[in-house]
């Protein structure tokens, strides 16, 4: 006599929900002269510093995030310049974490403005994920006047893609039976961003799946074949809010351009730190180690890493800790080779990332 097993576990339902455009958003929203105009918050034109977000209408000038100041404004002299006020926009994410936790208790906030939620086993109380999602970006809509995108999905990173591929103000539910077409014709760079994949001509993720593992090992190697060839057919982590301690907060960015001036660089610098000290506000997080990454022309990294005296809380004394590990970031620069005068090498794809506040042990 045979036997079979038939499972009665609901389906796995993970939501990504991140906010839109959201500093500039905000911006939008408390200044209401400045909505349908371009708004671009970072640096002031004229200086050294960088795109942190901008407005959908700014977008349509080719802005984005990490764009030289000045390339932004060339490209769009009429927009409005402002300076990030990270302090509002810590208090407006709080509000919005808080309409979070009344849909699920299982919220794991990834960054200022967006979460991953588990949404699993709430349609006897909900609905179906598209309720759930409606209801979430309503009550956001009605509490904070801003707009999210929703992505939901059996795992994290279809629901990750699927929110990306909404935006602005979308909500895309992507079930199991459709996670290989919807990931199939979406771009290879939704997985990963190698300049191998474009030399071997492979522009969708379809493209992708038509290599098999052996030929992705011989580009790759085994780890980030491996990884690449299971996201490539939506296998991926369904966990949410099951991470041991936060071992470190990082903030990390990718030029658009090639940049050879080291005054934006540091400026840049400037901006990462201060985001990363913002986080560890909004989570109550402390620690003492602070490091400095910097990926050149051809995977060429640096790291450079320093343990501090003393621990720095930000929520306690927040312009001392972001100062602090503004500091030692620059520090940690001079001594990086080629980092002083970048070399003219130095390639739109490469990034600048501090890292503070892991656990002081």
């Amino acid at each position: 006599m045979s036997t079979r097993t038939i499972s009665t576990l609901p389906p796995r339902w993970i939501m990504h929900l991140d906010m839109d455009a959201f500093y500039a958003a905000v911006e939008q929203r408390d200044n209401p002269a400045l909505r349908g105009l371009p708004v671009v918050v970072g640096a002031q034109p004229g200086g050294r510093g960088v795109v942190a977000t901008c407005s959908y209408e700014a977008r349509r000038f080719g802005i984005h995030s990490a764009m030289p100041i000045n390339e932004a404004h060339r490209r769009c002299p009429h927009a409005v310049y402002l300076r990030p006020r990270m302090a509002h926009y810590l208090e407006v994410a709080r509000q919005i974490r808080a309409i979070m936790a009344t849909c699920t208790p299982v919220v794991e906030p990834i960054s200022i403005d967006e979460a991953f939620l588990d949404v699993s086993g709430l349609g006897h109380l909900v609905g179906p994920p598209e309720t759930i999602g409606a209801q979430i970006k309503a009550a956001i809509r009605t509490a904070v006047g801003l707009t999210a995108s929703v992505g939901i999905a059996p795992n994290r990173l279809v629901a990750k893609i699927a929110s990306d591929f909404g935006k602005p103000d979308g909500l895309v539910v992507v079930p199991a039976e459709r996670v290989l077409d919807f990931l199939g014709g979406q771009p290879v760079g939704v997985l990963r961003t190698l300049p191998i994949l474009k030399r071997l001509g492979l522009s969708t993720v379809a493209d992708l799946r038509g290599l098999s593992l052996t030929q992705l090992q011989a580009h790759l190697g085994p780890r980030a074949a491996t990884n690449l060839y299971q996201q490539a057919r939506g296998i991926a982590s369904d966990r949410v809010g099951e991470r041991t301690a936060r071992q470190s907060l990082s903030k990390e960015t990718t030029f658009g351009v090639d940049v050879t001036d080291s005054g934006v660089l540091r400026d840049t610098l400037r901006e990462l730190a201060a985001e990363v000290a913002a986080t560890a506000r909004q989570e109550g997080i402390a620690g003492r180690t602070v490091t400095l990454k910097i990926r050149f022309c051809g995977f060429e990294t640096h790291t450079r890493q320093r343990r501090l005296p003393q621990v720095l809380s930000p929520a306690k004394a927040p312009p001392l800790a972001e100062n602090a590990m503004l500091g030692v970031s620059q520090a940690q620069w001079n001594r990086t080779p080629g980092a002083v005068r970048p070399p003219s090498r130095l390639r739109s794809d490469r990034s600048v990332a501090p890292t503070g506040y892991p656990p002081d042990a």
